[in-house]
């Protein structure tokens, strides 16, 4: 997508604090993090929202997730977020999934 602001950050035309990467996923910290650690995953590939994720690349976020929660050492617990559409609270649309810990995410979330 041609002004998708994480397609920018996958190109690397966007600088951002990349955490972890393959050849299907990339991840970064969010610049306005909600809580202690706040990672965003989000594809290499543009889909606009998790309505778009087929079975393969829901595969390869999965496994670059358990990758990330091992590598930031999150095994103390995390919660991972997809927002969707402007109702679901989604600003940016290029699917992403928040990885948010290091403080207690009680319930209901905020």
């Amino acid at each position: 997508m041609e002004n998708c602001l994480f397609c920018k950050i996958v190109e690397k035309t966007i600088p951002a604090q990349v955490i972890f990467e393959d050849d299907d996923t990339l991840a970064f910290r969010d610049i306005n993090p909600v809580a202690p650690v706040h990672i965003l995953l989000v594809p290499k590939k543009h889909l606009e929202n998790i309505l778009g994720l087929d079975a393969a690349l829901a595969q390869a976020m999965h496994a670059s997730l358990k990758k990330i929660t091992e590598q930031e050492k999150l095994a103390q617990g995390f919660r991972v977020v997809a927002n969707t559409g402007e109702h679901g609270g989604q600003t940016v649309y290029h699917l992403h999934w928040h990885i948010l810990s290091g403080r207690h995410m009680g319930w209901p979330p905020g």
